[in-house]
């Protein structure tokens, strides 16, 4: 334990010092404001209106807090997968500079090698993560507050499990890396898609049947609709107190992708965390893999 401590330690002091890794792992948030005030407000706002019922008079604060819950979900469900990808490209640094031979020459076990990297990158991702939910909810505390101390909670669960899946995800894929050029068109990469294929950016709900069925196989998904639904659920318990149909409020749900579909099926929020949950124990065992059968190799 002395070990791992020492090296999860030696990662998070590391990757905060990087300033290139550091920045580079807020471009994300930094973008995604930028859309949000030249054009994904616009799209959000404009959306929210056309999916509430006619004749129903609408507060603007509700609204400004259904746009601001869009922007929060998005912002969030994109960053704990990206920056996990900018803090795990220590351990691709460390091949290049050489450290990972030196760190591999030394007794520390390879398996406490590879979970250090590991938990350093869940970490350093766990704390900008939480830091950026902080300011989120500052932000919704600023244009319409309709959360609730479990709502606050449950997002909170939501960015630390997401974080576990960045982690896995970005430990695996950057696993075979070794070099910065690599590691940036692989970053590079992630950081352009994601929001999309996760239906962070666009809800899913407005692409082709064919695409909505593709995009149901892929975890991500499902992690935007759970951060998705805790940042809005105030906001709709508001509607219905407002008078607005139950069915108004499922259409509502439904552009937004709180309520997700798989081949037509209604997914509950329970299979939402199983599917999250199980991508992140399948990753880490393949993960858990592929460091087994280096050492098998070396030896």
């Amino acid at each position: 334990m002395t070990e791992l401590y020492a090296l999860v330690k030696r990662n998070c002091k590391l990757f905060f010092k990087d300033k290139g890794m550091f920045f580079t792992s807020l471009i994300t948030p930094v973008i995604l404001l930028v859309l949000y005030v030249t054009f994904l407000g616009r799209v959000y706002r404009s959306s929210f209106a056309s999916a509430v019922p006619e004749g129903f008079f609408m507060d603007e604060s509700v609204i400004n807090a259904a746009v601001g819950g869009q922007l929060v979900s998005s912002l969030l469900a994109v960053c704990c997968v990206t920056v996990a990808f900018c803090s795990n490209l220590l351990s691709v640094q460390d091949k290049i500079s050489g450290a990972r031979l030196d760190l591999a020459m030394t007794p520390v076990k390879r398996g406490v090698l590879a979970a250090g990297y590991f938990i350093a990158s869940a970490l350093s991702t766990l704390i900008i993560c939480s830091l950026a939910l902080v300011v989120c909810l500052v932000y919704l505390g600023c244009t319409g507050w309709y959360l609730s101390v479990a709502d606050v909670a449950l997002l909170f669960g939501d960015v630390f499990l997401l974080v576990l899946f960045g982690t896995a995800l970005s430990s695996v894929i950057n696993y075979p890396l070794s070099t910065a050029g690599q590691g940036s068109a692989v970053g590079t990469i992630v950081s352009a898609g994601y929001g999309f294929v996760c239906g962070a950016y666009m809800p899913i709900s407005s692409f082709g049947e064919g695409l909505q069925r593709v995009l149901s196989f892929f975890p991500g998904t499902y992690g935007t609709s759970l951060v998705r639904n805790h940042a809005l659920r105030g906001v709709y318990d508001e509607m219905l107190s407002l008078g607005v149909p139950s069915q108004g409020v499922d259409a509502i749900k439904d552009s937004l992708d709180c309520n997700l579909y798989f081949f037509g099926h209604s997914v509950p929020h329970t299979v939402m965390y199983l599917v999250l949950g199980g991508s992140v124990l399948l990753l880490c065992i393949i993960y858990i893999a592929l460091n087994s059968r280096k050492k098998a190799r070396l030896r």
